[in-house]
C-alpha cells in the first residue's frame, strides 16, 4: 500500500499544483470509490480473490497520492494563518477517533452484514464527501507565470522554494530520519505485547485503543486549546517524549504491561502533537502555489526510507531482540530531538503559529 503512493508522490504534486484542487480531490475520491465498488461487485458474484484485494490497495494508494497533497495544500487557502495549527489538531482528532472506533465498528457490522454491503458504506462515504466538496469554494493559488508542463522544472521550482526558506530543509531532514526509526518500531508493538509481555490479542487491542486515545488527546491539545508555543520547539519536544517512551518500553520487565499501556498513551499523544505542528509549520511557511509539490514530495521521501526500515524490522528484531530494538530506537529519536534544538533558523520557523 505504501510503495505506489511513495513512488507516484514524487510527481503527483506537480499536477496538484497545476490542476483545480477541489476537482482533484473529487476525482481522486471518486476513483477510489469506483475501485471499491468494483471489488464489491466481485464479492456479490462470489469471484473475489486475494490478488484483487491487493489491486484495490494499490489503486487506493494511487488515488491517495493525489487526494492527500491536494487536501493539505488547500487548507491554507481556506483557514486564517493563525488557525492552521488548530485545524491540523482537529484533523488529528478526527483521524484518531476513526482509528479507535473503526475496528470495533467494522467487527460489529461484519456480524450483521455481508462484507459486500459494508464496502458499500465506504462507497457511500466517498459519495457524501464528493457532493459536500461541490458546495465548498476552494480558491486556487495564482502561479507566477503560465508555463508548459515540465515535471522536472516544476519539481526544481518547488525545491528552490523550499531552499529559500531558512531552516526548512533541516526540518524536513530530521523528520525523515525520525520517521525512518519510528515506523519500523510501530510494527513491533504487537510483537512486544505478545512475546515480551506474553499478552493476548485482547491486550494488543488495548494498546491500539490507548495509542488512539493519546492521539485524540494530542489533537485536542493543539486543536482546542491552541497552545501558544513555538511549534518547532514543540516538535522537538515530541521527538524527546516519543524517544523516551520507546526507551522505557524496552526496559520494562515481562510483568510491566500496564506501564507499556501508559507509555503507549503518551506516545500516541506525542505523535499527534508532532504531526499537527509539523503540518501547520509547512502550510504557513511554504508558498501556496508550490505546496502540493512540497507535501507530495516530502511524503514520498519520508515513506521510501521507512519502507526499507519496515523490510528490515524482522531481521533486526530477530538479531538483537525486540526490547533492545525499542531501546536503541528510543535513544536515536531522543538524539534527533536534542540535535534539533541546535538549529536556530529551524526554530524560528515555529514562531507566531
Amino acid at each position: 500500500f505504501l510503495l505506489p503512493q511513495s513512488l507516484l508522490g514524487l510527481i503527483s504534486g506537480v499536477f496538484v499544483d497545476r490542476w483545480n484542487r477541489k476537482l482533484t480531490m473529487i476525482l481522486a475520491d471518486s476513483f477510489i470509490a469506483l475501485c471499491t465498488l468494483a471489488i464489491t461487485f466481485m464479492f456479490f458474484e462470489g469471484k473475489v480473490e486475494i490478488r484483487y484485494i491487493y489491486l484495490l490497495l494499490v489503486l487506493h494508494s494511487i488515488g491517495s497520492a493525489f487526494h492527500t497533497p491536494a487536501m493539505q495544500a488547500s487548507v491554507p487557502l481556506l483557514a486564517p494563518a493563525n488557525q492552521l495549527a488548530r485545524v491540523a489538531g482537529i484533523s488529528q482528532m478526527i483521524n484518531s477517533a476513526c482509528s479507535i472506533a473503526g475496528p470495533p465498528l467494522g467487527a460489529f457490522l461484519l456480524g450483521l452484514f455481508d462484507v459486500a454491503y459494508i464496502l458499500l458504506l465506504d462507497v457511500a462515504g466517498a459519495l457524501i464527501a464528493c457532493v459536500s466538496l461541490l458546495f465548498v469554494h476552494i480558491p486556487n493559488p495564482e502561479r507566477k507565470e503560465k508555463t508548459k508542463l515540465n515535471i522536472w522544472n516544476d519539481l526544481r521550482e518547488a525545491a528552490n522554494g523550499v531552499r529559500a526558506i531558512k531552516g526548512l530543509v533541516s526540518l524536513f531532514l530530521i523528520s525523515v530520519l525520525a520517521t525512518f526509526v519510528i515506523m519500523p518500531v510501530n510494527v513491533l508493538f504487537p510483537l512486544l505485547t505478545l512475546i515480551h509481555f506474553s499478552g493476548s490479542t485482547f491486550q494488543m487491542g488495548i494498546i491500539e485503543v490507548v495509542w488512539g486515545g493519546g492521539m485524540l488527546l494530542g489533537g485536542g491539545i493543539i486543536g482546542i486549546w491552541a497552545l501558544k508555543i513555538n511549534k518547532v520547539v514543540l516538535i522537538n519536544a515530541m521527538y524527546l517524549l516519543l524517544g523516551l517512551m520507546f526507551f522505557f518500553s524496552g526496559l520494562l520487565p515481562p510483568e510491566g504491561f500496564i506501564f507499556f499501556a501508559i507509555f503507549s498513551f503518551f506516545g500516541g499523544m506525542a505523535g499527534s502533537i508532532y504531526y499537527a505542528s509539523f503540518i501547520a509549520v509547512i502550510q504557513l511557511r511554504v508558498a501556496p502555489e508550490i505546496l502540493g509539490r512540497v507535501f507530495s514530495t516530502y511524503s514520498s521521501v519520508n515513506l521510501l526510507p521507512s519502507i526499507l526500515g519496515l523490510l528490515g524490522t524482522g531481521f533486526i528484531a530477530d538479531t538483537i531482540g525486540i526490547s533492545t530494538t525499542f531501546l536503541i530506537s528510543g535513544l536515536i529519536v531522543c538524539l534527533l530531538g536534542i540535535i534539533s534544538y541546535f538549529f536556530p533558523t529551524m526554530l524560528s520557523l515555529g514562531k507566531d503559529i
